[in-house]
């Protein structure tokens, strides 16, 4: 709008009915109770998070080695100097990466092994739950993990940002296969061994996934992962047919 059109705007706002001054007057007063939307912070989010979007599916496909701010721009549809503006270097990019997939595991966590009303039994069948259909619902998001967790530069990311993560859903787990055996009177059960299995299976079934994608849609996660309970609590954990 140039010059022109702003005077006359001023001109029609300075002679409007007194009524109409004060109806608006009115609806701002009852608006004041609702904070307004920050229409900027929100566009900034959601350039953000395309971001971060872009570079989960660059780095499944890619890797870490070609991968530039550049690219990733590129890929987004965006200017290189906006990457830049929203996170300074490619290291801040692949924390907020990692941060971000590493909070949508622990959503998935706590929905399916933290829900309130759930027995022993059913938070640890939870979390053979979590681990199955986060590797099967979002598989960019698992190769991505291999790979952080694989090259030896964005290991050291990983194991400031994913490790201790991972280190605590292990705790969690044996805290669990200890209270089922201790309740039900199993004895015998090696329960550190148990719970470092149920661990490496997880991390062994994702990056196979990551080499073999075709192996994603079986069941051999869960089968596996039921044998091992089922031989610690016969009692308590069912084979899979």
């Amino acid at each position: 709008m140039g010059p022109k059109g702003l005077t006359k705007m001023a001109q029609r706002k300075a002679t409007a009915k007194p009524e109409k001054r004060k109806l608006a007057t009115t609806k701002g007063a009852a608006n004041d109770a609702a904070p307004p939307k920050d229409r900027r912070r929100e566009r900034g989010e959601a350039s953000v998070q395309r971001i971060i979007d872009a570079t989960i599916e660059l780095i499944a496909e890619e890797g870490l080695a070609s991968l530039t701010m550049q690219r990733i721009a590129e890929h987004v549809g965006s200017s290189n100097a906006l990457v830049v503006f929203h996170f300074r270097s490619k290291e801040n990019l692949f924390r907020a990466v990692l941060q971000y997939l590493s909070d949508q595991y622990d959503a998935l966590w706590i929905s399916l092994v933290r829900a309130p009303g759930l027995s022993p039994v059913e938070r640890l069948l939870g979390a053979v739950d979590c681990a199955q259909r986060f590797a099967r619902q979002h598989p960019k998001w698992v190769s991505v993990f291999v790979v952080f967790s694989s090259d030896r530069k964005s290991m050291q990311i990983y194991n400031e940002i994913g490790l201790p993560s991972d280190l605590a859903y292990t705790a969690e787990a044996r805290e669990l296969l200890i209270e089922i055996s201790r309740s039900a009177g199993y004895t015998g059960v090696d329960i550190n061994t148990l719970s470092e299995s149920l661990n490496y299976l997880v991390h062994g079934a994702w990056y196979w996934d990551h080499l073999n994608p075709s192996s994603r849609d079986t069941n051999v996660l869960r089968k596996t992962m039921l044998l091992l309970l089922h031989q610690a609590f016969p009692r308590h954990f069912e084979l899979m047919p």
